[in-house]
């Protein structure tokens, strides 16, 4: 994998980035991912400002290869995430869920190398324009919070390449060796893998969480809540609640209160199976195991290259 611009700009083995998803992104399963030739990534969103340092720094003692961390924009304390990192030298960071403008003038003058996260070629141009170092595009198979647009991957990797001159790293709908290649194919230069990664044994989710994951089949998980924000989850009892309520015609304060507080910890975190959010993608009904995330990333690319070959004898 020479000359790849992703695993040139970050140092890293393999074009192969783990998403910092909340409940799931902690320092255990960020270190194992770098340690086995990906980007590791700390997710900041579901960390307390303190809780997030002490991540960060059991991170650089576990792995000795580049990390990064994902910090969504619409944290209450965001202030105080950006000056940790920026303290504490995090090299990389993942920005999503708000305007690259904001932060990425600060972070570059602190040497950190910034990539946004988005779901259309509008954002992915605004992202370029704020002077990102690349653009991660999800298509709407992805799990947590999405898009409105519902593009899928298959369509807006291509579209967002035919405009972009940063690199172009897809994410949405990925967790195969083929699936990457695919992406590749299509014109990105790495994959950002999120629901595959949930199910491995160091990601900080549920073991009832995970155990859900894997024996979830097509069709488990839908897009709802776009009037707050957009979200991909499985269907469970909260999930037919909400169903239930859009029946009404809910005004947006009746969403608000029937989501609550705290429902993604309850359901991805403490394992409440039943009234939890579940964040997962739609690649979770090909997930099928639990495994050491060293060895899903060393299957990842063991698949990826035999794919490859299949693919040149066509």
């Amino acid at each position: 994998m020479q000359n790849n611009k992703i695993t040139s700009l970050f140092n890293i083995q393999y074009p192969l980035i783990q998403a910092g998803m909340i409940w799931a992104s902690g320092w255990k399963l960020a270190s194992a991912v770098s340690n086995s030739g990906g980007l590791g990534i700390i997710g900041s969103g579901s960390m307390y400002p303190e809780i997030f340092r002490e991540h960060v720094q059991k991170c650089k003692k576990a792995t000795d290869k580049p990390f990064g961390v994902n910090v969504p924009m619409l944290y209450p304390d965001l202030d105080k995430i950006m000056d940790i990192i920026i303290e504490e030298e995090v090299e990389i960071v993942f920005t999503s869920a708000g305007n690259p403008k904001t932060w990425t003038p600060i972070l570059k003058e602190n040497g950190i190398k910034v990539v946004h996260v988005v779901s259309s070629v509008k954002f992915a141009l605004k992202a370029e324009a704020a002077g990102v170092d690349a653009v991660v595009a999800e298509g709407f198979e992805a799990g947590g919070h999405n898009g409105r647009e519902e593009t899928t991957t298959f369509t807006l990797i291509p579209m967002v390449k035919e405009k972009l001159s940063v690199p172009l790293i897809a994410a949405g709908g990925i967790a195969t060796g083929n699936g990457m290649l695919a992406a590749m194919v299509l014109g990105a230069d790495a994959v950002q893998i999120g629901s595959r990664f949930v199910a491995s044994n160091e990601a900080s989710s549920h073991q009832a969480f995970k155990d859900l994951v894997v024996n979830s089949q097509e069709g488990d998980t839908q897009l709802t809540l776009k009037e707050l924000a957009p979200v991909r989850m499985l269907k469970n009892k909260f999930f037919n609640d909400v169903l239930e309520l859009y029946k009404k015609n809910p005004s947006k304060e009746e969403l608000i209160e029937l989501l609550g507080r705290a429902r993604a910890k309850k359901g991805m975190f403490e394992g409440d199976l039943e009234e939890g959010e579940l964040e997962i993608g739609q690649i979770s009904g090909l997930i099928h195991e639990i495994k050491p995330a060293a060895e899903i990333v060393k299957e990842i690319i063991k698949d990826f290259e035999k794919a490859k070959k299949e693919v040149a004898n066509f």
